[in-house]
């Protein structure tokens, strides 16, 4: 009798387990400056991201997806990858992954934008645990108002990974692509909550 309570034990354990997920994790990390009027915000300007990953085009396809997506909640005016680059150009930022505050103002006022958003793209790519592999995408952004340069938003979402459920059952995680689009979706959310 206590060797099957003991494998009911264990069969509830590995239920919890399997229920309760993995590294598919939302990191809580949000910061939204409370005095900022975010509904006077019609249109930002979306640098380069920073890539901390092993792959080199990762960050702008990231990017490209990120302004895809910002664009369709039609809450802002998105400017063009292009328009972008001409305004990093002529305010002469060195690095426009990670501007200064006056560098903020500089291209604001080049662009005509009302805000600044900048990201850093921490992991993006396939992770493995012994035969289990999945896709994982850690991502942060920052939005800066350009009349002062001051980051008034900011948030971070990991999103895919192995869980529990790979790990016994095997299997590979969802599509890059997918992953990618719920970890910009969670930062939407806490943009606009």
């Amino acid at each position: 009798m206590k060797r099957i309570e003991k494998q009911l034990q264990w069969l509830a354990l590995a239920i919890c387990l399997l229920s309760s997920g993995g590294c598919a994790v939302n990191s809580a990390n949000t910061y939204k400056n409370s005095l900022m009027n975010f509904g006077a915000v019609q249109s930002v300007a979306v640098l380069p991201f920073q890539n901390l990953t092993a792959d080199d085009d990762a960050a702008e396809r990231v990017r490209d997806t990120f302004m895809g997506m910002l664009l369709a909640t039609e809450a802002m005016y998105v400017l063009p990858p292009g328009e972008v680059e001409r305004g990093i150009e002529r305010s002469g930022v060195r690095t426009p992954s990670t501007p200064a505050a006056d560098k903020v103002k500089s291209i604001g006022e080049i662009l005509k934008v009302d805000a600044v958003i900048t990201g850093v793209l921490r992991e993006y790519g396939q992770v493995r645990s012994g035969q289990t592999q999945a896709n994982l995408i850690s991502l942060s952004l920052q939005m800066m108002e350009v009349e002062t340069g001051t980051i008034v938003w900011s948030a971070a979402s990991t999103k895919g990974g192995i869980d529990m459920a790979d790990r016994m059952l095997g299997g590979g995680g969802e599509p890059m692509n997918d992953v990618t689009k719920e970890a910009i979706n969670d930062l939407l959310d806490q943009l606009f909550q």
